[in-house]
């Protein structure tokens, strides 16, 4: 059971009714529990995170990159409920349960630019410091620009951030059981 106990949905007032309209618009009319909670403490959070989701959604990488990074992210990080969200995400992107799997656990999916994007990605999770100029490197031949690592630096952040907030509050979670 989440932490933090979230008054109903049709409850809500003033600047988190308008947030959750917008909510509503982007998840078919539903509201995620992690939406909801954040929501109903920080509408103001919460549509930061929607504003950096449009920005994303309309920046350089595919919808398949971005649930690769979500994902991985989550999974570094042990937020389960982002976990579950990210696989349901990334199938409804067109990537595969195996490919899912993989990213997940750290194996090669045999696509190479998601293989380079994931080795990013983990390194930058679960390093400290600047980069290695062997790193930037690789990521560029793969195939990623540099405004692409730009939006990957702010995929990653914003994973972190509801990350951290799930984990505050043990969300729980409204999305399919991951295996």
């Amino acid at each position: 059971m989440s932490r933090i106990t979230i008054p109903p949905v049709a409850s809500a007032t003033g600047a988190t009714v308008e947030v959750y309209a917008q909510v509503r618009k982007i998840a078919g009319g539903s509201i995620p529990n992690m939406f909801a909670a954040l929501g109903h403490l920080a509408p103001q959070s919460l549509k930061a995170v929607l504003n950096t989701e449009g920005a994303l959604a309309a920046g350089s990488l595919s919808k398949q990159d971005l649930e690769t990074i979500k994902l991985l992210v989550s999974e570094l990080t042990g937020c389960d409920y982002c976990v579950a969200a990210h696989t349901m995400l990334g199938r409804m992107a067109g990537l595969a349960p195996d490919t899912l799997r993989q990213i997940r656990i750290g194996q090669v999916t045999g696509d190479a630019k998601r293989d380079a994007l994931a080795r990013f990605v983990r390194t930058l999770q679960q390093t400290s410091g600047t980069i290695g100029d062997d790193e930037v490197a690789a990521i560029r031949a793969a195939g990623y620009t540099d405004t692409q690592l730009a939006d990957i630096a702010l995929a990653v952040a914003l994973t972190v951030f509801t990350n951290t907030f799930n984990r505050i509050n043990d969300t729980d979670v409204d999305f399919p059981p991951v295996q």
